[in-house]
């Protein structure tokens, strides 16, 4: 007999009779494309509601609708992390939220919500970063979903899971759903980490970040973005030292306002905002509820047919394009061999011998294939420039306006590090 509770002044039934029922119809027989490891019946149903555990990497708007689809898919074992509290700008399209939750943990709110209303669902929620965690809690997972807004923390779980993968464990292996949206358009993807292309791969297929010249922002600013990176770059570190700056603390974000539009006043610089401050040093990107619908759901089918083999998985790569109509297609792609997380070849690139390091820097910035936000160059035992700690960056800043050529031999390799990323780059140089 099912056991009723009331939510909302509705009953919802706390496991009704067939709540699986559709659910059931694909796991119950094979089907043309079932997996020959497939075990039809009882065996999977209890793999996927009782032994498979997923962690979901936000709770977003992404994260929400990821949460919601599997807990009525059959998952009965899911893991949630996310930094954010709720905002009053959430709440149009994260609809595990109400105006209540504001100022409260994304996290917790997303997994009370679906335990409330999915009863014999467990969520465990994490508020923090997923650098907090160590290799030993990710390898408890059977498969992770990120449904980030964060390129950094993309390449950073990418890497880790990459990292994680012994061969002569199998168990090792965990395989990464990667969905994003930017406005009507987005994309899904299987990533089986040391087999498939891995996100560090597709770089290139991203949008060309937005970067300014050190010496632009130090020294001739234009625009009001030149301002803010100004405040968060150059003048954040001088006079914090090593305190870290954390883009979600208001008391923080106002820090760079106020230091920005003083420095816009210096140079007659206006359109300094606190919402401009916001959108430059998070990298904000608009959001609509139905493409992170749509894309959620294609996560989630993943998810089911890695953790059930019912159907083939994707190999690896969906896209929605919505801006026009709705156009979509899927695709391989491949590895490359000089991917510094999956490949390990040093890429070969082709510089002036006039060229400083200070222009590498930029160079490496703007690459579509690198995109390091804030590198750390060294070769062999040699700093060329470090972006911290102040000491050492305040070091190897003469290096800045050094060419390349005087510090490198032709031929020579340079390791390019940052602190946001669990690997490094190794650039074997020539000159032209």
């Amino acid at each position: 007999m099912a056991t009723t509770i009331v939510m909302n002044g509705a009953a919802v039934a706390a496991d009704w009779p067939g709540r699986y029922h559709h659910v059931d119809q694909v796991l119950d027989r094979p089907g043309p494309r079932t997996d020959p490891s497939f075990q039809a019946g009882d065996e999977v149903k209890d793999f996927l509601r009782d032994k498979c555990k997923i962690l979901v990497i936000g709770a977003g708007g992404l994260g929400c609708e990821i949460l919601a689809n599997l807990a009525l898919s059959g998952f009965k074992d899911i893991h949630v992390i996310d930094m954010d509290t709720i905002d009053i700008s959430n709440l149009n399209r994260q609809f595990l939220f109400r105006p209540k939750n504001v100022g409260k943990p994304k996290a917790t709110v997303a997994a009370e919500f679906i335990m409330a209303r999915v009863p014999g669902v467990k969520v465990t929620p994490y508020y923090g970063k997923i650098q907090d965690k160590d290799e030993d809690y990710y390898m408890q997972f059977k498969l992770v979903i990120c449904g980030l807004d964060s390129v950094e923390a993309r390449r950073w779980i990418n890497a880790t899971l990459v990292n994680m993968v012994d061969p002569e464990n199998p168990e090792s292996l965990k395989p990464l759903i990667d969905g994003g949206t930017e406005g009507f358009k987005g994309q899904a993807r299987v990533i089986l980490p040391t087999i498939s292309s891995c996100y560090e791969c597709s770089l290139d297929m991203l949008n060309k970040p937005t970067a300014f010249p050190i010496c632009t922002i130090a020294n001739t600013p234009r625009l009001p973005e030149h301002c803010i990176e100004w405040a968060s770059v150059l003048e954040w570190p001088r006079v914090h030292g090593d305190k870290k700056m954390d883009t979600d603390d208001p008391e923080h974000i106002g820090w760079l306002y106020k230091t920005a539009l003083a420095r816009g006043k210096e140079f007659n610089i206006e359109g300094v905002t606190y919402s401009l401050t916001q959108g430059v040093v998070k990298n904000i990107i608009p959001a609509i509820a139905s493409t992170n619908a749509i894309i959620a759901a294609s996560c989630c089918n993943e998810a089911f047919k890695i953790a059930t083999s019912s159907a083939a998985y994707l190999n690896n790569y969906f896209m929605l394009i919505g801006t026009d109509s709705v156009y979509s297609f899927t695709f391989e792609h491949e590895k490359r061999p000089e991917c510094p997380v999956c490949g390990g070849e040093a890429v070969d690139i082709t510089i002036s011998k006039d060229l400083t390091v200070d222009k590498l820097i930029e160079t490496l910035i703007e690459r579509q294939d690198i995109q390091i936000k804030k590198p750390s160059l060294s070769s062999g035992p040699k700093h060329l420039y470090f972006q911290a700690p102040p000491q050492l960056e305040e070091a190897t800043r003469p290096n800045l306006e050094k060419p390349v050529s005087e510090l490198v031999a032709d031929g020579g390799e340079i390791t390019v590090t940052a602190t946001t990323l669990p690997f490094s780059l190794s650039l074997r140089i020539h000159y032209s």
